[in-house]
Parts: structure tokens; sequence; C-alpha cells
């Protein structure tokens, strides 16, 4: 009896929450949207980040205001039990700076201390909720002023969103984190570069489909040059053999530079070549291999990794 009362309570109280949000919520935030944004917590679990609709108060374009407004949410225990704040315990931010498009947050000491699982969780939801204002494109964490390093002693630098990727939803249930190696142009782009990134993705995407998104996004880092125009889309993505078969929209053969379509060509399929299971790729254009990349290069033919054009 004391359950079914219990229960009973809950969905009022519940329904007093929707009811409340919607009576309270200004006509303006509900018919245009501009100040809505996910902000992203831990699940209780802390084996994956659940993110509730927020509508921000502060005007949006004042950065500064829309940044404290976003910090003091991730730093509040919501009332739900199955979500934890990011910005709690341990992970103590101590300040924040923003320079350009780039975010720094630096937390004290104590934040080495959290589990690894947890801290790539901790990471993933405060900058998957930070770049959704304007004038943030990057966040990057100090710890006292030192940059954060991973496990391996490399410095993890500036994060965007799609550093953390996962499938559409509302909760990342499985996820894993993985050690990307990237390839990106020279500043000439007569070579390329490998890039080494840390994401955490949802375990049903396929990796191949990952890698080729991540080269699309562009390097963050000013040491490499894109190579790919960012409003490609990939139509599909299969392995099978050892082979890639990748096919693109036909923006794939827009250029946004000089780049030599070589380089570009070789950044897609050495990209994909340090994945597991692959050592060659086709690929296609509209469901089409009958075609030039980049107005030079036919895609009639399967293509290996190409180690001569990479920089030593």
């Amino acid at each position: 009896m004391n359950m079914t009362i219990k229960k009973i309570s809950n969905l009022i109280m519940c329904f007093l929450l929707v009811f409340g949000c919607m009576s309270g919520c200004g006509n303006e935030d509900v018919s245009d949207g501009k100040n809505n944004v996910k902000v992203y917590y831990l699940n209780s679990d802390e084996t994956g980040i659940i993110f509730q609709e927020y509508v921000v108060a502060a005007d949006m374009n004042d950065t500064e205001k829309v940044i404290d407004e976003l910090l003091t949410q991730m730093k509040t225990m919501p009332e739900k039990l199955e979500y934890e704040a990011p910005i709690y315990g341990p992970v103590n931010l101590l300040s924040y700076s923003l320079r350009n498009d780039i975010l720094t947050l630096d937390f004290a000491n104590t934040y080495t201390t959290t589990k690894k699982t947890t801290e790539i969780l901790d990471r993933a939801a405060m900058v998957r909720t930070l770049t959704q204002i304007p004038g943030v494109e990057y966040v990057t964490f100090t710890v006292e002023g030192a940059p954060l390093l991973d496990g391996n002693g490399n410095m993890i630098g500036n994060m965007a969103a799609d550093n953390f990727v996962y499938n559409a939803g509302n909760e990342i249930n499985a996820y894993e984190k993985a050690e990307l190696v990237l390839y990106f142009a020279t500043e000439d782009g007569q070579e390329l570069v490998p890039v080494y990134r840390t994401v955490v993705y949802n375990s049903n995407i396929l990796m191949q489909r990952l890698v080729i998104e991540q080269v699309i996004s562009g390097p963050n880092t000013d040491l490499a040059y894109p190579t790919i125009n960012p409003q490609t889309k990939i139509n599909s993505v299969s392995v099978r053999d050892g082979v890639c078969y990748v096919d693109f929209d036909s923006v794939v053969n827009i250029r946004t530079n000089d780049m030599d379509p070589k380089i570009a060509l070789y950044s897609l399929v050495n990209t994909i070549c340090e994945t597991a299971d692959v050592n060659k790729v086709q690929i296609s254009i509209n469901g089409s291999s009958d075609v030039n990349f980049m107005e030079k290069i036919s895609l009639g033919t399967v293509f290996e990794r190409n180690l001569d054009i990479v920089r030593q």
C-alpha cells in the first residue's frame, strides 16, 4: 500500500514539474528556441551520460554569462537520482578563461584522482554542454595551470563536441574510448601528418565511419590542415573481406582550398587503413565509382595506404 502511495506521489510530482516548466517558460523561449540547450550529466552508474533540456536565462550573445550559467548547472546535483553533476567532488573547477573561441577550464589537483572512465564521461558532459554556446568552439582542460594529460602522458589539448561521438539518443549505454590516428595535410598541402585524437563513442558506430567523420570535421590543432570539405555527407560505410566501401555525396568533390587531390584522397585512405580489419578502400560518389575524385583521380580502383606522402 505504501509503495502504491509513493508511486502515485511520484507521478503527481512529475506532472507538477512538467506543468510548472510549461507555465513558467516565457513565450519567447518556447517560440524561437534560441536559448534551448542540452545540459549533460553522468548517469548514476557512471557508465554513460544523459542530457536534460534547458532554457538559458542569460542573453545567448553574452558568452561569459551563458558560460557562468551552464557551469552552475553542471555543478548542481540534479533532483533526479539517476543524474550526477559532472563538476562535483574531486572535479573542483577553480577558474575559466575564454580566448578567441577556446574555453579553458582550470581544475584543482584533486581532478587527477577521478576514476579514468568517470573522468572521460565528466569531460564528455562538460565539452558537449559548453560547445553549444556561440563563441565557444573548443574546450581545453588544465590542472592548476598545467595541461591535462591522458594515461600515456600525452597532452589532451583542445576538445570539440565531436571528440565525444555517439548515436543520437538520450543516453550513452555502450560507450568506448578509442585512440585514433587521423591524417591531415601540412600547411603547403603537399604531405600528410598524423594527428592523434582520443574520442568516446557509442560502440554501435562502425569504427570506419567514426574515423571518416573525424577527418571531415577537420583537425583540432594548428599543426595540421583540413583535407575534405566539412559539408561532405557520408551516404554509407561497410567493410567486407578487408575492404572498406565508402560512398559520399557530391560535396566531397568540392575543394575548399588549394589542396592537392592526392593528399585529400589519402588522408581518407590512410586514416581508414589505420582501423582494424581494413587494408584497402573503395570510394564512390552517390553510388558510382566511375567518376574522378576532385576532377583528378579516377575512383575506379581500390586504394591502399600510401606512407610515402606522410611527413616523417
